[in-house]
């Protein structure tokens, strides 16, 4: 399943980036995300590994990040590998003007498992709500700074 997400962020494209880039902003707008872990790698650069638990419902997820490229405002894209479970995000900022930036996020989820696949069959709105989710909130705490 693939999709795209665009969101116009009221700030200049270097602050949203920047604000992007910082892992110690993730809590600040990432809604339920219970932990975060560099795993291997040179933190922010292709190839490097983070773990990060995340809770939806009464359930937790543990999800393993690779970064694949990060030539930001350009493209920062990352591969999300949990049990049943891959996506792949990739990330664009565009300068609209000196105040206000497009953010588009191109997704793609592959689904692994039979129990994965027909949760993407029989819900497929229920992950581009999230992912546009995760992007709303991460123009509110960018605008809100």
């Amino acid at each position: 399943m693939k999709y795209t997400n665009e969101i116009i962020i009221n700030r200049p494209v270097k602050e949203v980036v920047e604000k992007f880039d910082s892992t110690e902003n993730l809590f600040k707008w990432m809604k339920g995300l219970l932990e975060y872990e560099h795993i291997s790698g040179e933190s922010g650069r292709p190839g490097s590994k983070s773990k990060f638990v995340m809770k939806s419902g009464n359930r937790k997820m543990d999800m393993v990040e690779t970064i694949l490229s990060n030539n930001l405002p350009d493209e920062f894209s990352a591969v999300y590998e949990m049990k049943g479970l891959e996506n792949i995000q990739v990330n664009h900022f565009t300068e609209l003007s000196d105040n206000k930036t497009k953010y588009t996020c191109e997704a793609e989820f592959k689904f692994e498992n039979f129990g994965m696949k027909l949760i993407g069959m029989l819900f497929p709105g229920a992950f581009k709500k999230q992912s546009y989710g995760f992007m709303k909130n991460f123009k509110e705490f960018v605008e809100s700074e």
